[in-house]
């Protein structure tokens, strides 16, 4: 089976402020099977920098509407060594959600490369802040 490239994109949410506007875009995404939900990490950080790492399963639902109900096809992909790599650079009061997800739009591509016996050398990803920076 070919499978998409991963990518795990971390979000960040300074002072803890979540809006639940995240897991309707996730959701839309997975139901037109445009990625797929590997797996999805919450770390915190509380006022004095206390990190707890949660993984989405676990949490309440209030806290992060719509993340609760989305499948993850590998549960636990994401693990402490991750939380623990991402609090060395997590401020105080804020918090982090990492979410690991299968581009299934680019596995025609991928199949499309091996099947012309070719190799990708390299893949580079610019964030969108910075296209919209180059556009404007």
């Amino acid at each position: 089976m070919v499978s998409g490239p991963v990518d795990v994109v971390i979000i960040g949410f300074p002072g803890n402020k979540f809006t639940g506007k995240i897991a309707p875009a996730i959701r839309d995404l997975v139901e037109s099977n445009t990625i797929r939900i590997i797996d999805l990490l919450f770390v915190t950080s509380d006022e004095e920098g206390n990190i707890t790492a949660l993984r989405i399963q676990d949490l309440a639902s209030d806290l992060t509407p719509g993340l609760v109900e989305l499948d993850t096809l590998i549960p636990g992909a994401l693990d402490e060594h991750d939380a623990q790599e991402l609090a060395e650079d997590l401020p105080a009061n804020s918090s982090a959600l990492l979410v690991a997800f299968e581009n299934v739009w680019a596995a025609k591509f991928v199949a499309a490369i091996q099947e012309a016996d070719a190799v990708v050398i390299d893949q580079i990803r610019i964030p969108a802040d910075a296209v919209a920076e180059l556009l404007a």
